[in-house]
């Protein structure tokens, strides 16, 4: 008899048994369902990434989003669960590789020159760096739960790219170089990362699974058809990336590919990287889609230093402002949310008074600079040697175990999910290098670490529910 076997409806006390018509499918669709509630916080927090931001100046700009609420949610239900059935508590490395940024910010928020206004910023790095991810270590149990969140991401990516893509091709996006078509999906422009962002993480996402064991491998490989249409997926989503503009985007998804592509031998690296060229030679050079800006935009990737924009002058003048400000305060730095207050002390005359935005539904608007625009530098100049080596020593760490256990032969089994995480990780290290959090889409960056955190950080089980164990 199946476990979990629902009664046939009208015949009192008859259970339904595997080989009778009808009742296989409604037994499959009711466990399914059983089995994806404890996520669908999670699921909720992706989805309702697809809210439009509020506009700017209308009083909730920054004041966090829907999703943020719902990472709220996500937590508040996890500790719930977790009380009620005493289920999955972390291992002593996933507490101490988790619970190790609580040191730096608490110290920093502390040792700022006014505690209470460090509050907002303490929530928001415990939010993204600490409980979240925990969060969703404790939730997921296996590869299809994995799946199931890494998917929800990929239709997440999907549906902006859909809308980025439709800007550029109407001329309805943010402004870039005059014209109207910097694909930012729902984000607007006062936010032009998070589609790239989010196209980023599904690209990546689906390129992992694309890149995974096939039938017949060591291990159990996913179908083929599956890794088909995640190859399908990552061919899509390179068009709306590529009209995204954004620099920093490309130079992490080129690095994060390319690790996966490493990771995944040689003969599938090949064959993978011999199609993605002759797309990307199909989509800008046949097609013409973007070809002479997205050309224009590459070609300044390496004369950044020789001839930079104002942009590019601006970003070099915070970052120097911030190491200026982590030499006045080595150890603690300036304290959470200092960075702003203390930016026109240290910076120099080079840097102008704001980023200018326009287009996507909003008129023109001048951004503030309130961060450096690197997450590193940031987190240096507010939180000093103290948070820079307690933060970074988690991403590092985290990096490391995922890395390990996809080497495993434990790992072998779910290889894709290794090659995922290896990805989103690479990914995210490489694009804090030009990024720092803000924003909605900062809410899946916390997704991905959950990710990340339950392969490699994950309490080992046997059977299915080991991180990369034998399930499908």
């Amino acid at each position: 008899m199946a476990t979990g076997a629902m009664e046939v409806r009208g015949v009192p006390g008859v259970r339904g048994v595997p080989g009778v018509r009808g009742v296989p499918v409604r037994l499959r669709g009711g466990a399914a369902l059983r089995r994806a509630a404890p996520l669908l916080p999670a699921l909720a927090v992706v989805a309702l990434l697809m809210v439009p931001a509020p506009p700017a100046g209308d009083g909730s700009a920054g004041s966090g989003s829907v999703a943020d609420a719902a990472s709220a949610v996500l937590v508040l239900h996890c500790l719930v669960r977790v009380l009620r059935t005493r289920e999955r508590p972390l291992t002593r490395t996933a507490a101490g590789v988790l619970g190790l940024p609580v040191l730096g910010v608490t110290v920093a928020a502390l040792t700022a020159e006014e505690p209470a206004a460090t509050l907002p910023g303490l929530a928001r790095y415990l939010q993204i760096f600490v409980l979240v991810p925990m969060a969703l270590l404790l939730l997921i149990r296996d590869r299809r739960d994995f799946r199931l969140v890494a998917g929800a991401v990929v239709v997440l990516a999907l549906a902006q790219g859909a809308i980025g893509a439709g800007q550029f091709l109407t001329g309805t996006g943010a402004s870039y170089q005059g014209e109207d078509i910097r694909a930012v999906g729902t984000f607007g422009p006062t936010d032009v990362m998070g589609m790239a962002t989010v196209v980023a993480y599904g690209l990546v996402i689906a390129t992992g699974y694309a890149l995974g064991p096939g039938p017949g491998s060591r291990g159990e490989g996913a179908p083929r058809g599956r890794r088909f249409l995640a190859l399908g997926c990552a061919a899509l989503l390179a068009v709306p990336l590529l009209l995204s503009f954004s620099r920093g985007a490309w130079i992490a998804t080129a690095l994060a590919l390319a690790a996966q592509l490493a990771l995944s031998g040689l003969r599938r690296a090949v064959t993978v990287a011999l199609a993605a060229g002759a797309l990307g030679v199909v989509l800008v050079g046949g097609l013409g889609i973007g070809s002479r800006m997205v050309t224009e935009r590459v070609d300044s990737i390496a004369h950044v230093a020789d001839a930079p924009d104002q942009s590019v002058t601006d970003r070099y003048t915070m970052w120097a402002a911030a190491t200026d400000m982590w030499r006045g305060r080595p150890v603690t730095g300036v304290g959470l949310k200092g960075f702003p207050a203390h930016r026109d002390a240290h910076a120099s005359l080079a840097l102008s008074a704001g980023s200018d935005t326009a287009g996507a539904g909003t008129g023109f608007q001048r951004q503030p600079l309130l961060s450096p625009h690197n997450m590193y530098l940031l987190v240096l100049s507010e939180q000093g040697l103290l948070g820079t080596v307690a933060l970074v020593g988690s991403w590092a760490a985290l990096l490391v175990c995922a890395v390990r256990r996809l080497r495993t032969p434990q790992g072998t089994g779910g290889a894709e999910c290794g090659l995922v995480v290896t990805g989103l990780l690479v990914w995210q290290l490489a694009d804090f290098g030009y990024a720092d959090i803000g924003g909605p889409s900062t809410v899946l960056t916390a997704v991905l670490l959950g990710l990340a955190a339950w392969w490699g950080l994950g309490r080992p089980r046997t059977g299915s529910a080991v991180p990369g164990g034998a399930a499908a």
